[in-house]
């Protein structure tokens, strides 16, 4: 047993500290991209890139929280999760609102800005995927945030399909659409995150053992992946 945990130990020392170095290179990319999808997505009157952006929040809290808890126990992860589904709630709310607001405006995003924005932000998801490729299957945890990387690729596509078609039919709608679309995908995720960690947080979590602790840490870690795959 204690060569079970010496070893065990030494190798989870070195996976950790490989994928923290990765996690905070792409949480630093995903947290200039919301930056700067948010910013520009006010600025060309775009729903699409503000719910976009959502998706680069939402990364940049899961990069963050993965981090976190890469030493931490249950009621830590749960209690980052609720805060991820607090702000990822308020932002949802606040594209929707948007999204009212230009229906009855008659605001038409500028196409060209949005197919360019839209472009890098799928650059940088791509940068992401090619970072975190190697450490997809080393636990739960990284294999999360991978699939989350991999999925947000849709949104940045359909980002760039609502571009090409404001373009081409000079029509608010089709940005609005991606855009409300996107906004609802995160406000179900925000209250599937929240509704999952919540009794986490209260205490109720069920621990499962392994050699030196290190089966409960991929059990802590997996509803993380799952929210993923859900949206």
């Amino acid at each position: 047993m204690d060569d079970c945990c010496d070893s065990k130990g030494s190798e989870l020392a070195k996976l950790r500290e490989k994928q923290s170095r990765v996690l905070y290179i792409v949480l630093a990319i995903n947290a200039v991209m919301f930056v700067v999808e948010f910013t520009a997505g006010w600025v060309v009157n775009s729903t699409a890139l503000l719910g976009d952006s959502l998706d680069m929040f939402g990364d940049t809290l899961v990069y963050a929280i993965s981090l976190f808890v890469l030493h931490r126990g249950t009621r830590a992860r749960a209690g980052a999760a609720l805060f991820k589904s607090g702000f990822l709630l308020l932002f949802s709310i606040l594209i929707i609102g948007e999204a009212i607001r230009k229906s009855f405006l008659g605001v038409v995003p500028e196409a060209g800005w949005m197919g360019l924005i839209g472009l890098i932000a799928l650059a940088a998801n791509l940068s992401c995927l090619a970072l975190l490729y190697s450490h997809r299957s080393d636990d739960i945890n990284m294999s999360s945030t991978w699939l989350c990387s991999r999925n947000d690729v849709i949104a940045n596509l359909s980002v760039l399909g609502a571009a090409g078609l404001v373009m081409l039919t000079q029509s608010r709608w089709p940005d609005l659409i991606v855009g409300v679309g996107l906004a609802l995908l995160y406000l179900h995720s925000s209250v599937q995150v929240g509704r999952d960690a919540w009794p986490q947080w209260r205490g109720r979590a069920d621990q499962l053992g392994g050699c030196c602790g290190t089966g409960s840490t991929d059990a802590k870690t997996e509803n993380d992946g799952d929210q993923c795959t859900r949206r």
